[in-house]
């Protein structure tokens, strides 16, 4: 059975329509639920531009009702998973405030970071906001929210919440990992997890300082030394020194 936007029973006028090949120019004939076509005359293959992905970016059986679908909606999809992850994140935390605005802190220094490293943007916001997830079951199970604890708990809480809005398997995989070990980086890490670990730790860092001021060159000293990649060292020193970033 087809959703009512995909069956053409309920097309109107303009559900057949021509669009100019971005490869050539020819013209096109495409119907509106086909995702691609292949030009006669280049060859050439596109996505339909007039195709409403909206329900397909979110919907479980979206494969079933429009076909395989395009690299060009799969990141669409990935790319509006994370906002909805960070309102399941939000849903999580209830009233809990200041854990919402650290990891919003977090999320927005990784996006940052991720874009200059060029790091997966998916993986990085997605990790970034499901970092701290399970602290609340380090708390419930452990009575701590030690690092330890909450790297324990953290990647079944993620997995399950992840599950339940259709990522992918290896997307899964790569976030629960990252919050598996997300204080502790191993010897050789992804850019993914630089990038949220990074992060992290200007968040941390930022919040520790307006607690307890650390002058400017024994911060100067921390960052050179604590940071994994160049971004998220510039961006320390941006947020937490006043500098000018490069």
């Amino acid at each position: 059975m087809k959703c009512p936007g995909q069956d053409s029973r309920y097309w109107k006028p303009g559900a057949i329509y021509e669009v100019k090949c971005p490869n050539c120019g020819n013209e096109v004939e495409f119907f509106k639920d086909d995702t691609t076509r292949r030009c006669e005359k280049c060859g050439h293959r596109f996505l339909n531009p007039r195709m409403d992905f909206g329900c397909a970016t979110y919907c479980p059986y979206a494969e079933q009702c429009i076909g395989n679908l395009p690299p060009e909606l799969i990141a669409q999809k990935e790319d509006l998973l994370k906002d909805r992850v960070a309102i399941e994140m939000k849903r999580y935390f209830e009233r809990d405030f200041k854990r919402i605005g650290h990891t919003i802190k977090v999320a927005r220094y990784a996006e940052q970071i991720g874009k200059k490293e060029l790091g997966n943007l998916a993986v990085v916001l997605t990790a970034a906001y499901l970092h701290d997830i399970g602290i609340k079951e380090a708390e419930r199970k452990h009575q701590s929210t030690a690092a330890r604890y909450q790297e324990q708990e953290g990647p079944l809480v993620a997995r399950e919440l992840l599950a339940k809005l259709g990522a992918r398997a290896e997307l899964i995989e790569e976030v629960c990992d990252i919050i598996g070990h997300h204080h502790h980086p191993r010897a050789e890490e992804s850019i993914n997890f630089k990038s949220v670990y990074d992060a992290d730790m200007i968040a941390n860092l930022e919040e520790k300082q307006k607690e307890d001021p650390t002058e400017s060159e024994s911060m100067r000293s921390i960052i050179e030394k604590s940071f994994l990649t160049n971004s998220g060292r510039d961006l320390a020193k941006h947020v937490l020194l006043k500098e000018r970033k490069g």
